[in-house]
């Protein structure tokens, strides 16, 4: 079976959609968030979508298998606040083991299941590791721009704890994404590498940042290219762009990352920008069409969808993805 590395160079690899857009279809209540292990907590837990990895374990696997179904190359595990730190907003630090090792082992139950029906379209599982809900570049506090609400040290030991687990529950690459500031980013590559040389054992890297608005900046204040440099330290699979933007806003910055990156480029856009409602209203059709500017200037290796992306708009993706060679790694 060909590696993630190998497929890379001959392919272009789908990934999957969102997963609190297909979770939001099931209109789950508190109850849903608490079943069998938090009955008796003392904090409300309605909408902690990680939880439900341990709560409502088959809602997860459903969304997983319909993504593959799709045509999905690589599910992302239902992680993407699996730290401590965003834990502690619901009083539930002690957990974060549970959520991320559980996670994994779910998506990689599924992801084998189509392995073995299709060897030639082997699947995989990208541990899910999201930016935290605090930025250790920006202080909280208007008054106090000196102040942080998070440490560096902190980070790192959140991020520590969630690859163990993530790689204990058997994922087969470590996305760190929605990068919004790169010093949490710098601090979740600082934990891999540690958690790396402790294990004695690599998995593949991706990094996805996200571009804030039309100015082309992260959330701190990086442009597109000093994002890249700031990552190009370590020897990643891909590194690329998700959420914020729809397909159509994203291309400009992900032309700079074709130019400029030696690495893999992936790209995960959002099904355009949200609605009044706070939804989105881009079609798989639409999308796609966007998303062929893409693979018509051969701008990308790994394509995909965020915020409000569902396994249609990943089939559309991919049947679209299948007739384009990828994008020649520098």
């Amino acid at each position: 079976m060909k590696t993630i590395q190998e497929l890379l160079k001959t392919r272009i690899l789908i990934l999957d959609g969102a997963m609190g857009t297909m979770i939001q279809r099931h209109k789950l209540e508190e109850e849903d968030f608490r079943r069998g292990w938090f009955e008796n907590h003392d904090k409300s837990l309605k909408g902690n979508n990680d939880l439900l990895s341990l709560t409502r374990p088959e809602i997860i696997k459903e969304i997983h298998r319909k993504y593959f179904e799709a045509g999905a190359d690589i599910a992302e595990t239902n992680t993407f606040s699996g730290t401590w730190i965003a834990q502690a907003d619901y009083g539930l630090e002690k957990y974060v083991y549970d959520i991320n090792f559980q996670s994994a082992k779910i998506a990689k139950e599924v992801a084998a299941e189509f392995t073995a029906l299709n060897p030639d379209k082997p699947r995989f599982v990208a541990g899910s590791i999201g930016p935290t809900n605090r930025t250790a570049s920006i202080s909280p506090d208007v008054n106090d721009p000196g102040f942080r609400g998070i440490s560096f040290d902190e980070l790192v030991d959140a991020y520590k704890n969630q690859v163990n687990a993530l790689m204990d529950g058997g994922v087969d690459i470590l996305l760190v994404e929605t990068v919004f500031d790169t010093l949490n980013a710098k601090a979740a590559l600082f934990a891999i590498d540690v958690v790396y040389e402790e294990r004695k054992i690599q998995l593949p890297i991706m990094v996805s940042g996200t571009i804030t608005d039309q100015s082309g900046r992260t959330l701190t204040g990086q442009t597109t290219e000093a994002f890249l440099i700031s990552m190009s330290h370590m020897p990643l699979l891909t590194i690329g762009l998700n959420c914020a933007l729809g397909a159509s806003m994203m291309r400009p910055y992900l032309q700079i990352l074709n130019q400029k990156a030696s690495f893999g480029v992936s790209a995960h856009p959002n099904a355009g920008l949200p609605n009044e409602f706070g939804k989105y209203d881009e079609t798989p059709e639409i999308m796609a069409d966007q998303i062929k500017e893409f693979l018509d200037e051969g701008l990308v290796n790994i394509i995909g969808g965020c915020c409000g992306t569902t396994p249609e708009h990943i089939r559309a993706i991919a049947e679209l993805a299948a007739n384009y060679k990828p994008r020649e790694i520098l």
